[in-house]
């Protein structure tokens, strides 16, 4: 793990390099799109929002995204699927932006969604546990109902 002064959070999660082409580190809205799953149209909203970082735009002003874009979308993805609201991913978002003296500010917000996810995985669990009784009941109701008939 790095330590030193220099290395920063830049919010993404492990690279995905088997989604990008070999050596590439510029891709259209539309390119992002197709990676992502996400339409033209949220990844604009993203940005207005503040939940992308600058994009960087070609001399014709077309969205130019690099590697790093794809990756911090991959972790608003992760968020997304967390239940994070979107106004506390703009603010993790933020705090990024403001550098590494707001380390225990995400720190803090990381951990309360943990709870969260962890809460919500212990409710699903239950609800799991209630549908395997269920099916099991139905088994065996169906295997004496055949065996009725034998």
């Amino acid at each position: 793990m790095e330590t030193s002064a220099t290395s920063t959070d830049s919010c993404a999660g492990p690279r995905h390099a088997d989604r990008r082409p070999d050596g590439q580190d510029n891709y259209t809205i539309s390119e992002v799109a197709a990676f992502t799953g996400l339409t033209a149209h949220t990844l604009r909203w993203y940005e207005r929002i503040g939940l992308m970082p600058h994009i960087d735009r070609s001399h014709t002003g077309q969205r130019r995204y690099s590697n790093r874009d794809l990756d911090w979308l991959d972790l608003v993805g992760k968020l997304r699927l967390t239940g994070m609201p979107v106004a506390d991913m703009v603010r993790y978002a933020e705090l990024v932006r403001e550098g590494d003296h707001t380390y225990s500010d995400r720190f803090e917000l990381l951990q309360a969604t943990r709870r969260d996810v962890l809460d919500r995985i212990a409710e699903l669990q239950d609800t799991l546990a209630v549908l395997d009784r269920k099916i099991n009941f139905y088994a065996d109701a169906g295997r004496a109902l055949a065996s009725e008939r034998a």
